[in-house]
């Protein structure tokens, strides 16, 4: 195997930082795409791009904020130009379920002239242990616009495997693997999954988006962080996603871990408060 780094953009981000980890358990150089690592990598100051791509053979991308972000198409082209310059291989994409803006920028990776793989993701479980559920996990009340809507959460452990499976074997290039748990639950049920593995009660309180973007702003999440989830409640969160998918079935010969077994693992970590 080419014993260049692989980049990975977001590499200190939920999925980002499990696939520097697995590559790095398996002696395989990574370079972290962040604007503390050694060489910065900042999606909004492109002059930071040629050091962290020079003698990259392939690249993990998780954009920040996401791919439904304002500018996020000309950025995507933007940076696969920057990566075919300097001579990079292949591109790992990570994209979303459902968002128009995803799909743009997979057809943008689809002809960069670079080998790619799409993990395409349905919600993330980390969101409610380490996104911006988690706070309100913590304080015994969840509240959020998304009203009796199914959702097939994915665990971001799942996403990792697949991003380290397609860097390292040619067999996932040109593979569009749509990664989802393998049942769909509602709001409330996963929030009565968290409950049941903290043991202790958290109430799930159906609210509008308005009161919700309030409620974020109270609590601090970043201006780009509360617009994206607004945007994803009330647009995509329409049913659209709710079918799980088998992708990690396709891609790793294997079940994908269950949101059951996401919330206890995170309770035993100590992601909530246990019982008072």
């Amino acid at each position: 195997m080419n014993s260049n780094p692989v980049l990975v953009l977001g590499g200190t981000g939920k999925t980002g930082s499990r696939v520097v980890a697995r590559l790095r358990a398996r002696s395989i150089p990574v370079r972290v795409g962040s604007r503390s690592a050694a060489t910065p990598f900042d999606w909004t100051d492109r002059a930071t791009w040629d050091a962290a791509l020079t003698g990259v053979r392939a690249i993990y991308l998780a954009y920040q904020p996401d791919l439904a972000a304002p500018g996020a198409p000309e950025t995507i082209h933007a940076l696969v130009a920057a990566a075919r310059r300097h001579g990079v291989g292949e591109v790992v994409l990570l994209s979303g379920r459902g968002e128009p803006e995803a799909a743009e920028c997979e057809a943008i990776v689809r002809d960069s002239g670079l080998r790619w793989t799409i993990a395409r993701c349905a919600w993330f479980a980390q969101n409610f242990s380490e996104g911006g559920f988690a706070d309100f996990v913590r304080a015994g009340e969840v509240a959020l616009p998304a009203g009796d809507v199914p959702e097939p959460f994915v665990d971001v452990a799942d996403i990792a495997d697949v991003a380290v499976a397609a860097l390292t074997d040619a067999r996932h290039h040109g593979r569009v693997y749509e990664l989802t748990g393998p049942r769909s639950l509602t709001f409330a049920e996963a929030v009565a999954e968290i409950a049941s593995a903290t043991g202790r009660p958290i109430a799930y309180i159906p609210i509008g988006r308005a009161e919700f973007v309030a409620g974020l702003t109270t609590y601090g999440v970043p201006a780009e962080e509360i617009g994206l989830l607004d945007y994803l409640f009330g647009t995509v969160l329409d049913g659209r996603n709710s079918r799980p998918a088998d992708g990690v079935e396709q891609a790793l010969g294997r079940r994908p871990r269950d949101f059951r077994e996401f919330a206890h693992e995170a309770a035993a970590a100590g992601a909530w408060p246990g019982p008072e």
